[in-house]
């Protein structure tokens, strides 16, 4: 699984978790509806920590908090 696979589950987790949708999650955050989807969509790879931090934000956790799972843990090394 990629980093931007795990950071996507991990919004999906933490959304059902509160019982919110991820355009609910753009909304609290300040990021477009489009944005949320784009980040969301597995075709796309590219992720920015800017949005990562802003949807944190919304979410009322610390990207330690976000980043603190055994998901991203266990990634693999980028650089084979």
């Amino acid at each position: 699984m990629s980093v931007k696979d795990v950071v996507t589950e991990r919004f999906k987790k933490l959304c059902d978790e509160r019982k919110i949708t991820i355009n609910e999650l753009a909304n609290i955050s300040g990021v477009t509806p489009s944005t949320a989807y784009s980040m969301m969509d597995i075709t796309r790879r590219d992720i920015s920590i800017v949005t990562i931090k802003k949807f944190c934000d919304g979410l009322e956790i610390t990207l330690g908090e976000f980043f603190s799972t055994p998901e991203f843990d266990n990634l693999e090394q980028e650089i084979k």
